[in-house]
């Protein structure tokens, strides 16, 4: 299970610049504020046990069949319920390379499978915490071949559609519009699979998952088509930028990226020290890395933020022990 994620200001005082989490930090969620306040009526009933409605809206954006969505309690329920599946399914063999999401290896090991090249594959695309793309999915060499696109908003590289998805018959794509919207409070997320697929997964599925004010907010963002970073390219632009300030730091090597976040190796200390003197001496945040599988102690991440902020970051990290 998750331990030592991203976003733990809770952790530190007064935290004013947050590059911990992949999430856009400065998303102006005012109006699904306001909307949501007109709905609170909802929190007294029920909310649809599988979450259908939403799903409907989801799957006429994405001009597929209905029964080829499950909506889920965020990505991580999605993926707890496919790696369930699969072993319910006589899969025992999954193929996960390092590093990326912990969440996969840990649910599979929690259903009794075991690493293997046979079974089923799993890739973060865009993968966290890399930012890199893959372009050309294994999808002739695994039984069941998981994709988790959670992040695919947050790139400009061309990645797998839904319809091509639920096409392949064995490929599960997962999706996070808590990504997407920067709604990570909510907790709303979906799989996309063939019909057959997702029929199987809904036999997993506990009901009322999803809860009622969740569903309401998903149908608001996705009927507004809702855009929470104001442009896009610019804002990738300025990733870039980041990317190569911290190049010319001497201790720190930050490796390339096509999405909105990157991974950075410090040198001559820990990611685990970095952290603690850029929150106790600069108020700011940011992701030790070293607990990612393949990763070690000197790894850290981190999300582009506004060009002074991010500017902000690199004269700290440059101030680390001068």
């Amino acid at each position: 299970m998750i331990q030592g994620h991203g976003d733990d200001a809770f952790r530190y005082e007064d935290i004013r610049m947050n590059f911990s989490s992949n999430i856009y930090a400065h998303a102006d969620l005012t109006a699904l504020k306001a909307f949501l306040a007109e709905r609170m009526d909802v929190i007294a009933q029920y909310p649809e046990p599988d979450a259908s409605s939403l799903a409907e809206v989801i799957a006429q954006k994405n001009h597929i069949p209905a029964g080829s969505v499950l909506v889920t309690n965020g990505a991580v329920e999605a993926i707890y319920l496919v790696a369930q599946m699969l072993a319910g399914a006589g899969i025992h063999q999954y193929k996960v390379s390092q590093p990326t999401f912990s969440e996969y290896e840990d649910a599979c090991r929690m259903f009794g499978m075991e690493k293997g090249e046979h079974g089923a594959c799993w890739i973060c695309n865009p993968n966290n915490p890399t930012g890199a793309v893959t372009r050309h999915l294994p999808l002739d060499k695994y039984q069941v071949v998981v994709v988790d696109q959670s992040y695919e908003d947050l790139t400009a590289a061309q990645l797998m559609s839904p319809a091509e998805a639920v096409a392949a018959e064995h490929v599960i794509q997962i999706h996070s519009l808590t990504k997407t919207y920067a709604v990570p409070g909510l907790r709303v997320g979906y799989v996309v699979a063939s019909e057959s697929m997702i029929s199987r997964l809904q036999h997993w599925q506990r009901p009322w998952s999803v809860n009622a004010l969740a569903v309401e907010a998903g149908k608001w963002l996705l009927h507004h088509d809702v855009c929470v970073v104001p442009d896009m390219t610019a804002y990738l632009t300025e990733t870039q930028r980041l990317n190569r300030a911290l190049n010319q730091l001497p201790m720190i090597q930050a490796l390339p990226t096509e999405t909105n976040f990157m991974l950075a190796r410090m040198e001559g200390a820990t990611a685990a020290e970095l952290k603690a003197y850029l929150a106790q001496e600069h108020r700011m945040l940011i992701r030790d890395a070293s607990n990612f599988p393949g990763l070690n102690e000197h790894y850290f991440r981190i999300s582009a933020q506004k060009p002074e902020e991010n500017d902000a970051l690199v004269a700290a990290i440059a101030s680390f022990r001068q």
